[in-house]
């Protein structure tokens, strides 16, 4: 779609996000105690009293994409009956991979399993199982295939695939706040509530964005003092926060386009090359068992988990992961929602979901199958200590223990760290271009945002990042970074009830297209929704 008119700051956007995210910092660099417990009320105040919310929103995220999938409306092409993907199956998925999951399913496919089976916080307290047992491996793998799959990869396609469905099919702008139109009528064009809707969409990429960077802060660092012995402290989160920074505000003033398939490609071939490594040198026997088992254990248990607030699993558990997880991959949507369908033009819906939701999904899975099952494996037997080495040096610290075993371990750390800088350059580089283009006014889609903005926008998320790691770190080492976290889910949460609700209209109670001609029939007439 076309824009006329001279690119300029959106003021109404931008002054009033900026203006919060501005005083955070200086409430931050002032008084970082207030920061962390204002980011700390937050937390539990969202992830406890709305847990409801968040467990009903994912569930119905997961309904309706699994009803596009196998329904006729799957039939239908992003673009019209004529359109022609811009990427191959290949490329689609290394960029929806690496983007959506950024350091997550490194971080945590060996720290989350280990820290369930020893129950290092309490995960488990309220389980009638033992730590460190085998019935506690088979909870923890199939709780993990619970976290890592197709309910939050549901989230991120719903958006993307309304963002996609919205812009390409009836011609709305390319924007979160046409996904909302079927519930809200024309009013999605009303200066005032697209400007609130943008406003919250940049609050909720800047505070995941200073969440994700935070996390790879604590892990990057941790996996150098085991490494190479140098201390994590606030110079070295300081160092690495420069170090990152600048190479992603780098990536991101070289343009979207300019190596992104690139970058995505090669951390796709990284991925697949530590998935061939840990079936050579893993307890291959052990990891299909422990799978399989675990794979009953999460489908016998899956409505009691997908609806639990705490009450059977616990606060340790449940908000503190489970709740944790999705407040972060809601906070991420919209900005995975809008990249995703980017590069996703010529898609049918089912095909967009195979590549979004179903690959991911499974890719998930079998990530933390092979990961998870090999170090609880080595923990239960007595090979490595990988509990001693979470609770001495915090929640991320296991993956280098665990690396550190493996044959070549000098050059897989390393690779690993790389692997991580990538993936969280890949992921900042599109996130920080994307909170600068909804700040600008007349843009389209396809045109590069303002770089002042980007500057501007990458570093204040940098020093809010760094603050919390440095002074909110907790007993995880990385408690500052979920109370970011929880927050910038909190901000998005009733945007993405709003988004549910238009999908549901859209696809399920309209019946709104079964099939690709009709798509077209109701786009002439209008008469779908509006």
């Amino acid at each position: 779609m076309s824009v006329n008119g001279k690119k300029s700051l959106n003021v109404g956007v931008f002054v009033p996000a900026f203006a919060i995210v501005l005083i955070a910092v200086a409430v931050g660099l002032i008084n970082n105690e207030l920061l962390v417990k204002v980011a700390k009320n937050v937390f539990y105040f969202s992830l406890s009293d709305f847990a409801w919310l968040y467990q009903l929103l994912a569930v119905s995220a997961l309904g309706v994409v699994g009803y596009i999938f196998f329904s006729k409306a799957g039939n239908i092409r992003l673009g019209g009956a004529n359109a022609k993907p811009k990427f191959s199956m290949a490329s689609n998925f290394a960029m929806a991979l690496t983007g959506g999951i950024a350091t997550g399913v490194v971080t945590y496919s060996v720290n989350e399993p280990i820290i369930y089976m020893g129950n290092i916080y309490g995960e488990i307290s309220n389980q009638s199982i033992a730590a460190n047992t085998s019935e506690a491996a088979i909870f923890a793998i199939a709780r993990s295939f619970h976290n890592w799959s197709f309910i939050p990869y549901a989230i991120y396609s719903i958006v993307g695939l309304m963002i996609g469905y919205m812009h390409y099919n009836r011609k709305k702008d390319f924007s979160i706040a046409s996904t909302i139109s079927p519930v809200i009528g024309s009013n999605d064009s009303k200066p005032a509530v697209r400007s609130l809707i943008d406003i919250i969409s940049v609050l909720a990429i800047a505070l995941g964005l200073a969440s994700s960077l935070g996390a790879g802060l604590a892990l990057i660092s941790s996996g150098i003092q085991a490494e190479y012995g140098i201390e994590s402290n606030p110079t070295t989160w300081l160092v690495l926060t420069l170090i990152i920074s600048a190479i992603f505000i780098t990536s991101a003033l070289s343009g979207l386009k300019r190596g992104i398939k690139f970058l995505s490609s090669i951390n796709a071939y990284i991925f697949y090359a530590f998935v061939v490594i840990l079936l050579l040198v893993g307890p291959v026997s052990y990891i299909f068992s422990l799978s399989v088992t675990s794979l009953g254990y999460w489908l016998d248990n899956f409505f009691l988990w997908a609806f639990d607030t705490k009450e059977s699993g616990g606060e340790a558990l449940v908000t503190w992961w489970t709740m944790y997880d999705w407040s972060i991959w809601i906070a991420y949507a919209p900005l995975m929602g809008l990249f995703l369908a980017r590069i996703s033009y010529g898609r049918t819906l089912r095909e967009f979901l195979i590549i979004n939701w179903i690959l991911p999904s499974l890719f998930g899975i079998v990530w933390f199958a092979i990961w998870g099952g090999s170090a609880l494996k080595w923990q239960l037997d007595g090979t490595l200590d990988l509990v001693k080495v979470v609770t001495d040096n915090g929640a991320v610290s296991g993956l280098w223990g665990f690396l550190q075993h493996l044959p070549f371990s000098g050059v897989l750390v390393p690779l690993a760290i790389f692997t991580l800088i990538i993936s969280f350059a890949t992921a900042a580089d599109s996130m920080s271009s994307t909170i600068a283009t909804i700040c600008t006014k007349n843009i389209n889609a396809d045109e590069e945002s303002p770089k002042t903005q980007k500057i501007i926008w990458g570093v204040s998320i940098s020093v809010i990042a760094y603050i919390m790691v440095a002074f909110g770190g907790g007993a995880q080492g990385v408690d500052g970074i979920k109370y970011l976290a929880a927050a910038g889910g909190f901000t998005v949460l009733f945007l993405f009830v709003l988004i549910v609700a238009s999908s549901i209209r859209v696809f399920i109670t309209k019946k709104e297209a079964h099939g690709s001609e009709q798509s077209d029939v109701s786009l002439k007439t209008g008469a779908a929704y509006e």
